[in-house]
């Protein structure tokens, strides 16, 4: 090799979940390709409320296929404490073939990690379409207090991903719309590790031209269908834009963001986490949208934070710092929040300088756009989200 040649080009790495389907009525019908699989005896993962609903549905379906069903109960974090708990727990129960992940982010991600422990397959069913955690091999950690910790990345994405739409569009809209925002930072997170020629996926790999694909038609989907999904979903209806916003918020984005990688927006949002008043009271996708709406002012995007921003207040996602509960006037907690942003593993996905003075504009800027987009579409669709 000469003094001269260029380092060897990062490979390009592309993975997802092997099979994935989603109907609506799914879960009455979880058994036929859970036998395909030759499951005879599972575990399902799953909370109190779960236990009460849409668990007794699935086992009912896993009894008419003779399949062997132990429940054990999610403690609400996706903690160290808790995945240890449930594998202690489960390796007193005997082999299983697979565990069944069925609920919200949090118990899918516990479920991959405590699948990982036993070294059996995860069968990943979620019950909303609030963010995009059920078909990467990913798992972010939380502490036992529900700040981020760290994450795990699985040797296998899930076996299967089974999504009842049914199950997704009876839950209270605002999952839905959370969902969308988490999806819609795949694309310009995707856009921004592309841009920069060291950035890199989780696996540490450039971005794919498939992943780039499917993360800029999950933004198209969003913008085209979202506001349709969502007056679908406050009837409880099943329409083609809930499947379709359903299929962008857990298929498109899970696959896209794995294939290409994430930025500025996952970054802040993780450290909004820190702040309980701002973690306790809003969603993941929530704090993601902020995350955007910052992230593209660090980019110098104000045309497309508009486009975005405007998007968000159509559909009732935050579009100000104040509307998670966030003043700017709080040092503390914007010190936090930038520390947290700063310390977050894949923020030099970004080719801009992300700095604290970077961040201060940024946050300023966004807090601006929020404030004048609120005094001329008003802030109703927020208001009926969050009751």
């Amino acid at each position: 090799m000469s003094d001269q040649q260029t380092p060897a080009v990062l490979p390009r790495a592309f993975r997802t979940t092997p099979r994935y389907i989603q109907a609506a009525g799914l879960v009455d019908n979880a058994a036929e390709p859970l036998a395909q699989m030759q499951i005879k005896r599972c575990a399902i993962l799953c909370t109190p409320r779960s236990q009460r609903g849409e668990a007794k549905r699935l086992i009912a379906s896993l009894d008419r296929a003779g399949i062997e069903a132990y429940v054990t109960t999610f403690g609400g974090e996706c903690s160290f404490e808790e995945i240890d708990a449930r594998v202690a727990e489960l390796n007193e129960q005997g082999r299983f073939d697979a565990l069944i992940a069925l609920g919200g982010g949090k118990p899918l991600d516990a479920g991959k990690s405590i699948s990982s422990r036993l070294e059996v397959p995860v069968v990943i069913m979620p019950t909303l379409a609030s963010n995009d955690a059920p078909c990467s091999a990913i798992s972010v950690i939380y502490t036992p207090e529900g700040a981020t910790e760290t994450f795990e990345v699985m040797k296998d994405n899930p076996a299967l991903v089974m999504v009842d739409t049914e199950i997704a569009a009876k839950a209270p809209p605002r999952y839905l719309v959370a969902g969308m925002a988490d999806a819609m930072a795949t694309w310009y997170e995707a856009r921004a590790c592309q841009k920069n020629p060291m950035g890199v996926s989780p696996y540490g790999t450039r971005p794919t031209l498939a992943g780039m694909a499917l993360s800029e038609s999950c933004a198209d989907i969003l913008y085209a269908q979202g506001a349709a999904a969502l007056a679908a979903v406050k009837d409880q209806q099943v329409n083609e834009a809930v499947e379709d916003i359903v299929e962008a918020n857990t298929l498109l984005s899970g696959a896209g963001f794995e294939c290409t990688g994430v930025a500025g927006a996952h970054a802040l949002a993780q450290a909004l986490t820190l702040l309980p008043h701002v973690d306790h009271n809003y969603l993941h996708g929530e704090m993601v949208a902020i995350g955007i709406l910052a992230q593209l002012m660090l980019e110098n995007d104000q045309a497309e934070a508009e486009r975005c921003a405007r998007f968000f207040a159509e559909v009732g996602l935050p579009v100000s710092f104040a509307q998670i509960g966030f003043s700017l006037e709080d040092e503390a907690s914007v010190a936090t929040a930038i520390e947290g942003t700063l310390g977050f593993p894949f923020i030099a996905n970004m080719q801009e300088e992300v700095s604290d003075a970077s961040l201060r504009k940024a946050f300023a800027e966004v807090e601006q756009l929020g404030s004048t987009l609120i005094s001329e579409l008003g802030d109703q669709p927020y208001r009926d989200l969050h009751g």
